[in-house]
């Protein structure tokens, strides 16, 4: 139990690493190099408040919580280094990790689909996604792109219900 762990530990170091490599700015849906599908929506919450209301509106609309990743604790934990708040939170289910599958093996790499949760100078934050429809539309599955219609709207139930006043 210990190893893993560890494991999820050093995985978690690795990949807040990654992100902060790769810049730790907000992607917005008004940004010319967003891809398609990406809503952002500004809170007036806190960072670590809005972290809290997404993992209660992800449980209230019956999806699980399956990965988390944060530049700022690997920053913090590796290079001893202060960043503004940023966390990759991954959700899925296995009533739609099954469908996925059944409707397109190479669809499985977008699992789990990802909330991307912004710490903003002022101490307010963002919350951003893709909309489950643009994820899975290039595998070109009706199958696949009805089960991301349905997903669309789990997706916008657990946006509202984390970022309400």
């Amino acid at each position: 139990m210990q190893s893993n762990k560890k494991t999820r530990t050093i995985f978690a170091t690795i990949l807040g690493l990654f992100l902060l490599s790769h810049g730790t700015g907000t992607a917005t849906a008004q940004n010319s190099d967003s891809l398609p599908g990406t809503q952002t929506l500004n809170t007036s919450h806190s960072y670590q408040d809005l972290i809290k209301r997404f993992d209660r509106a992800v449980k209230k609309n019956k999806m699980g919580l399956v990965t988390r990743a944060s530049a700022t604790l690997g920053a913090k934990r590796v290079l001893k280094k202060t960043i503004p708040g940023n966390m990759v939170i991954g959700i899925y289910h296995p009533r739609f990790a099954v469908r996925m599958l059944e409707a397109s093996i190479p669809a499985g790499i977008e699992a789990p689909l990802r909330f991307y949760i912004t710490e903003n100078a002022d101490k307010t934050a963002n919350l951003t996604y893709r909309k489950p429809t643009s994820v899975f539309a290039p595998y070109g599955s009706a199958k696949l792109d009805a089960m991301a219609k349905e997903l669309d709207g789990i997706f916008a139930a657990i946006a509202r219900d984390a970022t309400a006043r």
